[in-house]
């Protein structure tokens, strides 16, 4: 019986993280998750259902939610009971509020079961925040990525490109999403102490991707 590999990308937002594991996942034809985007889909169902607060939300709410991944042709689609919500999910208001549903224990132990059954019998490369400390503490391989704030931001605000968003709010959102990720009592953002540190800051897409490619094939 083959062996499911596990590659767990952790680091702070708008590191590079989706777009190498993607890189990743199509040179080994794995299959390939963005667990920020189920913690995305989630903030999009409560601001949807005009949810006012995060402490308003309880086990029975999260049963509605069925989240869902389809990796084909270099694309990422995420579902929200069915319905294609991938473009939805990615607007500054969802990143606003993400890490605020985010941090809360019952929707992170809801993503944590998605992803868990979704890898199950497939190998996978999985990014996100605690993926290689909590999700799958016995990965295969783990990386931390992270980069300076204003390298990130910049980034973040050449993919946005609306003319309604300046890199200054990017840069405040990147800095407040930093602070409440790293600090919350819930599986904060931290590197996994058998994980690969990458520090991109300086590097570019491919170089990012020949060393992350050197570590798994040596």
């Amino acid at each position: 019986m083959v062996k499911n590999i596990i590659i767990a990308i952790d680091g702070e937002a708008s590191s590079g993280k989706s777009t190498q594991a993607k890189k990743i996942a199509d040179y080994f034809g794995y299959s390939y998750l963005d667990s920020g985007a189920f913690y995305r889909t989630i903030t999009l169902f409560f601001k949807r259902n005009r949810f006012s607060s995060v402490n308003q939300i309880d086990d029975n709410d999260l049963i509605n939610i069925s989240l869902n991944s389809e990796y084909k042709n270099g694309k990422n689609l995420i579902y929200l009971n069915g319905e294609d919500v991938s473009n939805d999910i990615r607007s500054i208001e969802i990143s606003k509020n993400v890490s605020d549903f985010a941090k809360q224990k019952n929707v992170r132990s809801h993503v944590y079961r998605h992803l868990r059954e979704f890898s199950k019998n497939q190998s996978t490369v999985i990014d996100g925040r605690d993926i290689g400390t909590v999700v799958f503490p016995d990965a295969d391989f783990k990386f931390f990525f992270y980069a300076k704030p204003e390298i990130r931001a910049k980034r973040r605000f050449s993919e946005i490109n609306k003319s309604d968003i300046n890199y200054d709010s990017v840069l405040e959102n990147l800095n407040y999403r930093d602070i409440t990720d790293s600090t919350r009592d819930i599986a904060p953002l931290k590197k996994a102490k058998d994980a690969y540190s990458v520090d991109v800051s300086d590097l570019s897409i491919d170089e990012v991707f020949e060393k992350v490619l050197n570590i798994i094939k040596k």
